[in-house]
């Protein structure tokens, strides 16, 4: 059988890091750069905002429609943030796997968890979790210091937040001790590039599994 007949499945890269480390933009920047990628949209059960669309921006559900939908297992990782559901459909990952594009999506160390432990073999055989580890505790205050949102009780609020995150770093199969955006973006995509080769990944075409099937091979 050539490689012509093979077709690649899909990587499900979930990225976590402390606020400042970049993950958003690592994701952002590499979806919008190579066609083969997408960046996960989440469903959520807060209201549309104006200029956003569903289906784009998020998938906008009912709290009911959320919620059934968690007690069947159709979420890979949710959680409820500021009296909102938000979740990744497990459905809308597969979908692109399956198609043979990569999903990256930015996720807190707790939703990275939740899909490692998802027993579908297909979301396991997908995974690639990356941590991007900020250098140490200065790096990580002059970089929310540079955003200049917050006032010091969020920033304090924060930098808490990032130690217990960043304690978890030996989770994930790669980590990326991050240095500046160029580097942190040239690391994060040789990785996924290297994941892409994985034999593991290959899997014959569907044009070659009907060509044979009518071949009765």
């Amino acid at each position: 059988m050539s490689h012509l007949e093979l077709q690649r499945r899909g990587i499900l890269c979930a990225v976590s890091g402390p606020s400042g480390s970049g993950k958003t933009t690592l994701c952002r920047r590499f979806s919008e750069e190579d066609s083969s990628a997408v960046y996960a949209t989440s469903a959520t059960t807060r209201a549309l905002r104006e200029g956003e669309k569903d289906g784009e921006d998020y998938f906008f559900l009912s709290r009911e429609d959320f919620e059934s939908r968690a007690t069947r297992g159709e979420f890979l990782e949710y959680a409820e943030v500021h009296g909102n559901l938000y979740g990744t459909l497990k459905s809308e990952v597969l979908t692109h796997i399956n198609a043979g594009r990569d999903v990256l999506m930015d996720i807190d160390v707790q939703g990275a968890a939740l899909i490692r432990k998802n027993p579908d073999p297909a979301i396991a055989e997908a995974l690639v979790d990356i941590f991007i580890l900020l250098p140490g505790e200065e790096e990580l205050l002059n970089r929310l210091a540079v955003r200049g949102t917050e006032t010091d009780d969020q920033v304090e609020l924060r930098l808490q937040n990032a130690r217990e995150e960043m304690r978890h770093w030996s989770d994930y199969h790669y980590t990326v001790i991050s240095a500046d955006k160029e580097t942190d973006f040239a690391s994060f995509s040789a990785i996924i590039a290297g994941e892409r080769c994985r034999s593991t990944r290959l899997a014959p075409s569907k044009e070659t599994v009907a060509k044979h099937s009518e071949l009765g091979l």
